[in-house]
């Protein structure tokens, strides 16, 4: 048991880069902050062993140059396959938006999309150079939403899943609705399929209806990314790429695209407050409750507050406790939910409407996680371990409750070396211990990966 459920929080390394947020066992978090055009709260939970994960919050100067523009930059990275890409994009992403700020000298949907393009191909490069000793780096990608707020403009730009919300007032019955800024790129929308189909008109495999879950090449749900390069070069779609990332047959263009969905909003008096989160949040909360929850509750605190409420649906869907749940660790938590950044920014109308030439103070908050040492820091996309691998394998011949991870634990608490029928007969014998039976051993597919 001691591998999975250790809930101290000591256990964790404290970043030095979450510029005053607070590290609670997997839950990092600043409750309150001053940004540019009012008050901000973030918050991330990490599920993933590495998180995966990444978001920023910059306010201040939007150039390189200290004459402006001035605003406050919002960044939720979502990353997939491992946390490179990710992490890549929250190094790289704000430094090119600045640059191109600096050579419009000011603030546009061109500079935005520039500043995407500059960050795809930067990552590109990266592949290319690592391709020789790390040719699993082509199969890591990430979402990517950014919201800006310059000059009383809002601009939103997404790539993936993840979504930004704005909480607006309405006087006459002082309701506050939930008006979706960003646009989704996820192949259970039938537009994005439609979309995929009308480009690859000569692919009946474009998307594919894989255990009740639609995906691009029956290989990932998101239809433009960051990275993911196997599916956007063909000459990275190949050995020694793991067989599970390879298709069948050469393609000629681009699967994924890294083009941005971009929206501009003029903000209003009544437009209160906008959430940026990743698809982690969106999975447990539709976007009225995640509004009327902002809205209902003190600003102080509010990112954790919705992240704990996630946390609790997501227990609840398990018919579990939540502080069961709390008790998860990394990696096995995945299982039950996904990381979870959420960053709140509420708009203070008389900073909003301020002018772009208006200086303001710096300020840069990186959203945190857990810190390991370097030496645990594994190569993206490594093979599962075999008992992770097997689990992996169960997960779809057996239903997954608490039940199921409490047997995972108890299989792996020893690091004992077993053959591929020892290991069968241990993951059945603890199914057993905690009251799950399987009606036959074939039930039980365990990956030959890991034999």
């Amino acid at each position: 048991m001691r591998a999975c459920f250790r809930p101290r929080s000591d256990r964790y390394v404290h970043s030095s880069s979450d510029a005053g947020g607070r590290q609670d066992g997997l839950l990092w978090y600043k409750d309150t902050g001053q940004h540019f055009n009012g008050e901000f709260s973030m918050a991330v939970v990490q599920a993933n062993y590495l998180l995966e994960d990444q978001s920023q919050l910059e306010s201040g100067c939007l150039s390189s140059h200290e004459c402006g523009p001035y605003g406050t930059f919002v960044g939720v990275y979502d990353g997939h396959g491992g946390p490179e890409t990710s992490r890549y994009i929250n190094d790289h992403l704000f430094q090119h938006l600045k640059r191109f700020t600096s050579e419009q000298q000011t603030m546009s949907v061109d500079v935005i999309r520039k500043a995407y393009q500059a960050t795809e191909e930067g990552f590109l490069s990266l592949v290319t150079r690592q391709w020789p000793m790390n040719p699993q780096i082509a199969s890591v990608g990430s979402c990517c939403l950014v919201g800006v707020i310059c000059g009383g403009t809002l601009y939103v730009a997404n790539l993936g899943d993840s979504r930004a919300v704005l909480g607006r007032a309405v006087k006459a019955t002082g309701e506050v609705l939930a008006i979706q800024l960003s646009a989704e790129h996820n192949a259970c929308i039938e537009s994005v399929r439609q979309e995929l189909q009308s480009l690859h008109p000569d692919d009946s495999q474009i998307v594919v209806l894989k255990h009740n879950v639609w995906r691009v090449k029956g290989l990932i749900q998101i239809s433009k990314s960051i990275g993911d390069v196997y599916l956007k070069k063909a000459e990275f779609n190949r050995e020694p790429l793991y067989p599970k990332f390879r298709l069948r047959e050469p393609f000629k263009k681009p699967i994924l695209s890294a083009d941005p969905s971009i929206t501009v909003h003029q903000l209003q008096p009544h437009d209160q407050f906008v959430i940026f989160a990743s698809d982690g949040l969106w999975e447990h909360l539709s976007n009225q409750e995640a509004v009327d929850i902002v809205q209902n509750h003190s600003r102080s605190g509010i990112a954790r507050r919705l992240v704990k409420t996630a946390l609790q649906e997501a227990a609840k869907k398990r018919e579990m406790r939540y502080s069961d749940l709390k008790k998860i660790d990394r990696g096995v938590r995945r299982h039950f939910h996904d990381d979870i950044t959420v960053i709140v920014v509420f708009l203070n109308s008389n900073l909003v409407s301020k002018a772009s030439s208006v200086k303001g103070p710096n300020l840069s908050v990186r959203g945190g996680g857990v810190t390991l040492p370097p030496r645990t820091l594994a190569p993206c996309a490594m093979p599962l371990p075999k008992a992770m691998q097997a689990f992996d394998s169960l997960m779809y011949t057996v239903t997954l409750d608490w039940k199921l991870i409490l047997a995972f634990c108890i299989c792996v608490g020893t690091p004992k070396k077993r053959t591929r029928k020892e290991y069968k007969v241990k993951v059945i014998t603890s199914l057993h211990l905690v009251g799950v039976e399987l009606v036959s051993e074939e039930q039980l597919h365990v990956s030959s990966q890991g034999s």
